[in-house]
């Protein structure tokens, strides 16, 4: 059977995750699950009233009731791509399309070293600080990302096509170890127990991992693997890592 493999999102117009979970596995279990946050598009900065209305954000259910002074946060490694990488989605995409015809492609790449966590305005400094101590002495590594997998987030709101790391998971636990302490000095959720590390792609509303996966699933990944230089492409240099709160971002370089 499929072990657990939850992993955690931010949500902005170009990052349309709330977390996300291997479909067919277990949850992990081993600690308690806060409702995961998400900024959606078209929400009001924080600190401005707030009524959720769905039909605003195409019918996607926010994943925690917006409070005042609350800032999402997110701890993740941003993706640079190359032009041959958008070539390649577009192949998945297209593909992908004719079993789940609403799919649509992310925008920007990530690959998330926290889940989605709610900060209050006066914590985002020092929150910040702990970080960039903690991920000071870290350096550059590579990772290839080169498994087709499905995902879905904890209540199953949306499903999500991704990229599946299968090298580099070592320095990655290794990062979410230290950015877990810091989440830990907040009394916030740590990430999620034997994570699958992973590149989104594409997402849909609902739970339509059942259409994805098997057939459409294997048809995705043959096109990856007889993708010309998939190998170098898929091949991920990170150089920094990125905390994204509210509308604020924090750069800690890599070594």
């Amino acid at each position: 059977a499929m072990r657990a493999a939850l992993v955690g999102y931010s949500s902005s117009e170009e990052e349309e995750e709330e977390g996300g979970r291997r479909s067919g596995g277990a949850q992990g279990v081993g600690r308690p699950r806060l409702p995961v946050p998400a900024g959606l598009p078209g929400d009001p900065e924080p600190g401005e009233a707030v009524s959720d209305d769905s039909s605003r954000h195409g019918g996607r259910v926010r994943g925690f009731p917006h409070e005042r002074g609350s800032w999402a946060t997110h701890v993740y490694l941003p993706c640079k791509v190359q032009e041959e990488f958008l070539e390649l989605l577009e192949l998945l995409v297209s593909r992908a399309r004719t079993y789940v015809s609403s799919l649509a492609a992310m925008e920007e790449f990530h690959l998330s070293l926290s889940q989605c966590v709610v900060l209050r305005y006066h914590w985002i400094e020092p929150f910040v600080r702990s970080l960039k101590e903690r991920l000071a002495s870290f350096h550059r590594f590579f990772c290839m990302a080169d498994q087709v997998k499905v995902y879905t987030n904890q209540n199953k709101t949306r499903t999500f096509i991704g990229l599946e790391v299968s090298a580099g998971h070592f320095q990655l636990l290794e990062l979410v170890s230290e950015v877990d302490r810091v989440l830990e000095e907040f009394d916030l959720p740590t990430f999620y127990k034997d994570p699958s590390f992973h590149i989104s792609l594409a997402w849909c509303v609902g739970d339509l991992s059942g259409r994805l996966e098997g057939q459409c699933l294997r048809e995705l990944q043959d096109i990856v693997d007889r993708f010309e230089d998939s190998a170098l492409l898929l091949r991920f240099q990170w150089e920094e890592i990125r905390c994204k709160s509210g509308n604020k971002y924090f750069s800690f370089p890599l070594r």
